[in-house]
Parts: C-alpha cells; structure tokens; sequence
C-alpha cells in the first residue's frame, strides 16, 4: 500500500504513514460493525436455543437492534460515583477496548494481507492479549466497591490460571510449524494431513491441544461458563457494577472483540487460517479471506452455544481446571511433540 501512495507524488515516509493509518482503518472500523452483527448473532443463537424469537422489531430481522442500544448508551448520562478514583474509573474501559483492537495489528486475512506481518506475530498476540486484564482490575479498583473488587481479584486469578496453559499449546503449535509468524503456520498447515487435510486439528498430537486451546480461550475471554468475573448470581455485574453510559459499551465492545480474536486464532494456528479445510484447487477459487471469516463464525457460533447451553462453573472448579487438567496435559503435549519431532524430523 506504501507504494500505492508513492505513487500519487508523496514521500517514502509520508506514504508509509499514511497507508499504516489506512491498514488501522480497515481494520478497526469492519471489527467494529463485526462486533455489533456477533451481538446481534449471539442473542439470536441464545434465542433459538430457548425457543424464543429473539430481537426481530428494529430494522429487517432484527438487524439494527445492536445500533439502537449503541445510540442508547451513547445517549445516556456517564455517572462516576462519588468515592471512586475517577481517572482510573474513567480509563479503565478504554484500556479494554484498545488492547482488544492492538491484538488484531498481527492477524492474517489472506496470504499477506495483514498489517504488521512481524517474526514475532504470536508472541505479540500473547502479551497483547494479556493486557486485556488490566482493564477489568482497574475498574474494579477504581470502583471503590465490595463486589467489583471481588471481580477484578477473580480475573486476575483466572487470566494467569489460563494464560500458562495457552502458552504451553502455542509451543506445541510453534514447535510444529518452526516459526513465530502468523503467516507461516497457516502455510505449515497446507496439506498437513496426508497431503488432504490442511490443519493441525487432523493431526492426532495437536488435536488435544485445540481441544485445550478452545477451552481456555473462553476462561481467558471470560465467556460462559467462565464467566465468573461478572456471575450476577453473586457480583451483580462484576466489575461493570458501577459504569454506565458509554463506559460500559466500550467493555462489551473490547469483550466482543477478545472474542472474535479468540475465534480468529482457532482457525489460524488449527484450522488452517485462510486455507480451504482440503487441499483440491477448486476449493483455492474461493477467496481466503471468506475461508476464514466462515471458520471464524464457525467458532463463534460454538461459544454462543456453550453459552447458551452450559451452567457456570463454581471458582474452585475453575481453578482446579486450569492448573491441575490444563496446565499438566499442556505441560506433558510439549515433552510429547518435542520427542517426536527430535526422533522424525530432527532425529
């Protein structure tokens, strides 16, 4: 795209900024109308499952009923309660929401079509999306409240818990394909599986480890049935207790987006990314970046039926998921594609 503004007569440095500022663009603003179609999407699923119609009065279907509770909040008064830290209360959310579009930087659409395509691109993804907790801790904080503070100890407890053991899965991911960019596992995963099936997911040493992986993405989302930092059988709202206005939009926008993340890196480090699920050319017609938004929605229609389907889980249960299940079998998954890597590839 550099190029592209070089040649309207602009300097190399102008040209690069601008066509940064234009990859930011197109990317935030589609994220942001895919954030609003999921929320749609999502109430309609838990509808569906419940045999309930769902939103279906404003705008065709139901269409526009995410952009009337946007223009809700957005009209609604910001309220700050009196013994909160008000900086920090009135930041907290914006955290939130900027490290939930930062992640995004590294993501492949296509085969190079990404803004940042750096070496690094996973661990990136890693650290950035383990900011995403500061946000809810800060709320909770500032709030100045009893069960905000609650939620904002929870999520820090249960971040860490689950951060460990997607760690070790990336390494198993990492040690398969042999690099850390995002563009070259999706290419290690081309015709994987018997020359077939592209995808680690075929693979039976890394098919445990997307089970893993897709478990821990919702505990690391805080996604039902994990969603214990805003139980409103106990915390009211969690850390959200006390915000209104767009404050609280801005969570459930950064939420939604740590979502679609989550379903963006299934489908890249497992499912092939942009890839067709076979290797025959026919399916190479269509565009890759459909094949990803379909294994995308794929992904997200599975959280929403967890969501809809499964009770929450008690906090000791939660924990005793992540570090005595998790983070074992994860531990153990590395020895195991370690080894055998060493005795085929290597060996």
């Amino acid at each position: 795209m550099t190029f592209f503004f070089q040649s309207w007569g602009m300097t190399h440095d102008w040209a690069w900024f601008t066509a940064t500022i234009a990859g930011i663009l197109l990317i935030a603003l589609p994220l942001m109308l895919a954030v609003a179609m999921i929320i749609y999407a999502d109430r309609k699923i838990w509808a569906a499952m419940a045999l309930r119609r769902g939103p279906n009065v404003v705008g065709p279907f139901g269409l526009l009923q995410s952009f009337a509770d946007g223009l809700k909040v957005f009209l609604q008064e910001t309220i700050v309660p009196s013994a909160a830290n008000k900086g920090l209360f009135l930041i907290a959310p914006i955290i939130t929401f900027t490290v939930a579009l930062m992640a995004w930087a590294v993501i492949p659409f296509n085969s190079g079509a990404v803004l940042a395509d750096i070496n690094v691109g996973l661990l990136y993804v890693l650290a950035v999306s383990s900011l995403g907790v500061y946000g809810v801790v800060i709320a909770g904080w500032a709030s100045n409240s009893k069960y905000p503070f609650f939620s904002a100890m929870r999520a820090a407890a249960q971040m860490i818990s689950y951060e460990v053991s997607i760690g070790f899965i990336l390494i198993c991911v990492v040690l398969w394909a042999g690099s850390f960019n995002l563009n070259a596992i999706v290419w290690a995963q081309q015709g994987h599986v018997l020359g077939l099936f592209n995808g680690f997911v075929f693979n039976p040493l890394l098919f445990p480890m997307w089970v893993v992986f897709l478990i821990s993405g919702m505990a690391e989302t805080a996604r039902a049935p994990f969603d214990l930092t805003e139980a409103e059988s106990e915390l009211v709202a969690g850390y959200q207790t006390e915000y209104s206005s767009m404050s609280f939009a801005l969570f459930w926008l950064g939420e939604y987006a740590n979502v679609l993340l989550m379903c963006a890196l299934n489908a890249i480090l497992f499912f092939g990314g942009w890839l067709p699920p076979l290797e025959l050319e026919v399916l190479y017609w269509i565009p890759g970046w459909i094949w990803l938004f379909i294994k995308i929605f794929l992904f997200f229609f599975v959280f929403s039926w967890v969501k809809a389907t499964v009770p929450r889980y008690r906090y000791d249960q939660l924990m005793r998921l992540g570090w005595k299940v998790f983070l074992p079998l994860s531990l153990a998954f590395v020895v195991i594609v370690s080894g055998y890597l060493m005795l085929t590839r290597y060996g």
